[in-house]
């Protein structure tokens, strides 16, 4: 895999193992920690005494007789409460590693015992950990080439050696695919121009269970893909900037009993286009493609634990919005893949226009598939993360997708390891504000105001993927009801200065992946 290397990782049964020069604890108090763990609960105890902070701050502490006499102590704080989630170890862990790397650790030993109330806790904290042990794509790649890891080695305690052996592959396989979607979904929009994100996928799966092909032909994308060439116009102008269409399929061990079919938004750059971003709000509009790179990712985790029964179809649709004289704007009428005319409303709604037709693409293939299930993941609206808050994801179905209680699902397997999903509901108010409103146009693409300022402004984009792909012919009233979801990350993505979270990979692999292993 080249580029991609995720942090090493060790298990242990020993807290005293003198592989590793000091601990990390997480937990949530020192008082009941297991037998094994009996050498660390005194220290804590005597610090406790002269330090009332101790459950509230990272602590650093000397403690004689451990791997490198140094022990941090992360506590996540109560657990127990009504609105608790798993998130807790994660946010621990991620703490108390940056305090283990301050303080000069190389080879820092995790420890997260086992909690009666959340049986993942163990793989959450080293999840944590791995998110804040992620070096950038750009530093791994300066010259001279610095350690492509932030530590030699994270190790991880555990009881039992078949403990270890399960953690710390799941942790490798998970992390392998966030850090694919990090290097792709945070790196700066040169470094991950359309055509370097096709390079860097096609290296990425080589001689691996994931089928790539890669759709640059200008005249392909206009024919095939309308809307996005639309937006691709402007940008096709600069060579490095020209679009793509990546494909990515995955097949395994028969019999398959679920077809996942993915599209994702992988804008490399959003000026906005002629609707210019105006203000100071463009920066950051790099990430705007980590939807697309919440694909490549789930790839690679498909790729490492190659699961069984499930065929995952997916389409990266990567352009940049640029603004100049060839770009798109508003009041043009473009005739999508499916034949519906749609007026241009706000060229600012550029993420709906490249996934549309590659939309109408898989439904037009699911009816060849086995328990085919469509989904559209996108960092899409300023509305969600107003309405959700910057940590959320949102899910929301279709009226076949939602008779089977797909996004609930979702939700429950978000749970599981901590990647967290919000449901919200498409209604009828989400498609009457898409219909057109003249006899030039089926449909209106979008107002001219921010999604934020817009009512139901991260549901209404729901509707129009499903009118201008034409899946609307396909709800619970057709002969051929097709199951479609479509995703909101843009609060769940991650902080901007910051580094991408990765989600929602861990609960699609928890979804889909770990019961086919």
């Amino acid at each position: 895999m080249g580029f991609v290397s995720v942090q090493p990782v060790q298990y242990t049964t020993d807290c005293k193992d003198d592989n590793f020069d000091g601990i990390v604890l997480v937990a949530n108090g020192f008082e009941d920690l297991p037998d094994e763990l009996k050498c660390l609960q005194r220290p804590l105890q005597d610090y406790s005494s002269v330090d009332c902070g101790l459950n509230e701050e990272v602590v650093l502490i000397k403690v004689p007789g451990i791997p490198g006499n140094r022990l941090v102590f992360a506590s996540t704080g109560p657990v127990n409460r009504d609105y608790d989630d798993v998130r807790r170890f994660s946010d621990a862990a991620v703490n108390g590693i940056k305090r283990a790397m301050k303080a000069g650790m190389q080879r820092p030993l995790l420890v997260c015992p086992p909690h009666s109330s959340y049986e993942n806790a163990p793989l959450v904290a080293t999840l944590g950990a791995l998110h804040a042990l992620y070096m950038p794509l750009e530093i791994r790649e300066a010259k001279p080439k610095p350690s492509p890891h932030k530590v030699a080695v994270l190790g991880v305690w555990v009881k039992k050696e078949e403990e270890g052996k399960k953690l710390v592959r799941l942790a490798v396989a998970l992390e392998a695919g966030r850090l694919v979607c990090r290097d792709i979904g945070g790196s700066d929009p040169e470094r991950m121009a359309a055509p370097r994100v096709a390079e860097y996928v096609e290296a990425l799966f080589k001689d691996s269970p994931v089928d790539v092909s890669v759709v640059s032909d200008v005249s392909v994308l206009e024919t095939e893909y309308p809307c996005l060439a639309a937006v691709n116009r402007c940008a096709n102008a600069v060579p490095r900037h020209q679009g793509r269409v990546i494909k990515l399929q995955y097949c395994g061990e028969e019999p398959v009993k679920v077809t996942l079919m993915l599209v994702g938004k992988g804008i490399t750059y959003d000026t906005g286009g002629a609707d210019i971003k105006a203000g100071g709000i463009m920066a950051g509009m790099h990430r705007d493609k980590c939807g697309a790179a919440t694909l490549a990712g789930f790839f690679q985790v498909l790729a490492e634990l190659k699961p069984k029964h499930i065929k995952v179809i997916g389409a990266m649709a990567m352009v940049r919005n640029s603004v100049g004289s060839d770009c798109y704007v508003s009041d043009e009428l473009v005739v999508s893949r499916a034949g519906r005319r749609v007026r241009v409303g706000n060229t600012d709604a550029e993420g709906r226009m490249v996934m549309v037709d590659l939309l109408c693409e898989m439904k037009e293939k699911a009816e060849r598939e086995v328990s085919p299930q469509l989904f559209t993941i996108a960092t899409l609206t300023g509305h969600a993360i107003r309405a959700m808050g910057p940590n959320y994801s949102i899910i929301m179905d279709n009226g076949a997708a939602h008779r089977s209680g797909n996004a609930q699902l979702w939700q429950k397997a978000g749970e599981e390891l901590g990647d967290v999903f919000e449901v919200s509901r498409i209604r009828r108010e989400d498609y009457d504000f898409h219909r057109g409103k003249s006899e030039y146009e089926e449909i209106l693409q979008c107002n001219n105001l921010p999604s934020s300022a817009t009512p139901r402004g991260h549901q209404t984009p729901a509707a129009f993927l499903i009118m201008a792909s034409g899946l609307d012919e396909h709800g619970v009233e057709s002969k051929t009801p097709l199951p479609y979801s479509h995703i909101d990350i843009a609060g769940s993505s991650g902080p901007f200065p910051g580094v991408p979270t990765g989600a929602p990979i861990l609960a699609m692999a928890t979804h889909y992946v770990l019961p086919n292993l």
